[in-house]
């Protein structure tokens, strides 16, 4: 997978893909990052890349002409299975359904909106609007670290073990027959008793199929109580 940015502001990004998964993975060339500077294609010697909105208001808003620029300049240059994502608050918001089905694409483009925001005529030369959260930061940048990092720890061998991702939290896994996403069960290691705290006798057990029954109803509990909004049905439940 390739992972393309379109950003004002490359040097943001110089420190978070140099630790960790993500790290290791473009080691492997299991990806591959590149961020391109959407000021390289701004207009006249001043390399212009924003202009006062019309009907007025504040701030200054990203212009059209110039994000198409950086766009064609960032898309295959062989055919290749390609995404163009804006972040912006006003997307759909981002999930762990959405970063699987990212994880399949051979290359994303994330466009990062700045300013005040972006000429409404750049959502006509995307494929995606995505968001983080109901708030606003001051730019997409940190949503594209963000969905970087969701997306490439998904990639095959990403992360060592491939059933390091196959139960985490927000992942769909079938209960009882029943496709449910949940929170990740509970997580235990050394020491067994901590003060009065202990870690529960079934884990310590080597009965990987009761282990097995334990993760799944603890993971149901603890979806109810934190996040019912997730999975609302209780009969699982005993």
């Amino acid at each position: 997978m390739k992972v393309t940015i379109l950003t004002l502001f490359p040097e943001m990004f110089e420190g978070p893909f140099k630790y960790s998964i993500v790290k290791r993975a473009i080691e492997k060339k299991i990806a591959s990052l590149q961020i391109i500077n959407i000021r390289n294609f701004g207009i006249g010697k001043h390399k212009i890349v924003d202009d006062r909105p019309y009907g007025g208001g504040a701030g200054m808003v990203l212009r059209v002409d110039v994000v198409e620029k950086a766009i064609d300049a960032a898309k295959c240059k062989n055919k290749c299975k390609e995404k163009i994502i804006l972040l912006d608050p006003q997307g759909k918001q981002l999930n762990q359904q959405i970063v699987r089905k990212l994880s399949k694409i051979d290359h994303l483009i994330l466009v990062c909106a700045h300013y005040e925001g972006i000429d409404e005529r750049v959502r006509k030369l995307v494929d995606e609007e995505i968001s983080i959260g109901d708030y606003i930061l001051t730019g997409g940048e940190l949503p594209a670290m963000i969905l970087t990092d969701a997306v490439i720890r998904l990639l095959p061998k990403a992360l060592g073990k491939e059933e390091s991702s196959q139960f985490e939290s927000f992942e769909e896994i079938i209960v009882d027959g029943k496709k449910l996403r949940l929170l990740e069960y509970p997580q235990y290691t050394r020491p067994t008793e901590f003060k009065t705290l202990k870690v529960p006798k079934i884990l310590q057990s080597g009965d990987h199929q009761e282990i097995l029954k334990w993760r799944e109803k603890e993971a149901i509990k603890k979806t109810l109580k934190r996040r019912p909004d997730l999975f609302p049905r209780r009969h699982f439940i005993d």
